[in-house]
């Protein structure tokens, strides 16, 4: 079954499957500014990008700022069956938490909502990361897991940081990841590249999407390019050039 994968912004990522729609971590609201293309090309969620789409779902790593966006619950007007998935992390109001379509969720636990299963796996932040599986079709999104080796970080604190990674990471061995979206983020300068390197040669995705990169969109070429010479091609690397690229699968 083909699935397009969009690039909405950062970690904001949607995938669409038949008529399903999921997204994940999605904050930017703001459009690009070219008129070209459908509302998801352009980066963002609006009321055609439920067009032919009978069941949608939203996914919510944590409540950074850069991963959460309350407009989301907006898009209930536009799609009579959406459904919330929330770390338990994020701060809910009485109205929100009354909602009968919203559901938290918390590390190592697991829902069943229709015909998708998802479970929940840790964080080296805030929050959760996130497997999902529907239609054969089997989606990892990392949100703010990532293995955050700073420079600044003692030693010490940088070995925590791996362990704790690859601990979560580990979780996903024996599972089929058709779809993964891993931070390659260029912040962490020349250890950018170690958390999808690692995800990569232990999980083997069928195609690996980089988040977490704000518009720093050429850190995606760079890491496609640097995989290949470390001989690890059985993996498809997005190359993303810009906000609403999309990709099949």
């Amino acid at each position: 079954m083909q699935a397009e994968v969009y690039h909405l912004y950062h970690s904001g990522t949607a995938v669409k499957i038949d008529n399903k729609l999921f997204i994940f971590d999605y904050y930017n609201d703001q459009p690009m500014k070219s008129e070209k293309g459908s509302s998801l090309e352009r980066g963002v969620i609006r009321e055609e990008s439920f067009s032919r789409i009978e069941k949608a779902y939203v996914f919510v790593s944590h409540d950074h700022h850069d991963h959460y966006n309350k407009v989301i619950f907006k898009w209930e007007d536009y799609c009579e069956n959406i459904k919330y998935i929330l770390a338990d992390q994020v701060s809910l109001t009485n109205q929100l938490a009354q909602k009968e379509n919203l559901f938290t969720i918390a590390k190592d636990q697991s829902l069943e909502l229709e015909a998708i299963k998802v479970k929940a796996l840790g964080s080296t932040d805030k929050g959760v990361s996130f497997l999902v599986k529907s239609d054969n079709i089997n989606i990892f999104h990392a949100g703010d897991l990532n293995w955050w080796k700073w420079k600044k970080f003692t030693p010490k604190v940088q070995k925590k940081e791996e362990q704790d990674y690859k601990r979560e990471v580990n979780k996903l061995k024996g599972e089929k990841i058709d779809i993964a979206f891993v931070p390659v983020d260029p912040r962490l300068e020349e250890n950018y590249y170690l958390a999808g390197q690692y995800f990569i040669e232990e999980i083997k995705p069928e195609l690996f999407v980089p988040i977490h990169f704000s518009n720093n969109f050429e850190v995606t070429a760079n890491f496609a390019e640097k995989m290949l010479k470390e001989g690890l091609d059985y993996s498809k690397i997005a190359k993303i050039n810009s906000r609403g690229e999309k990709i099949i699968y």
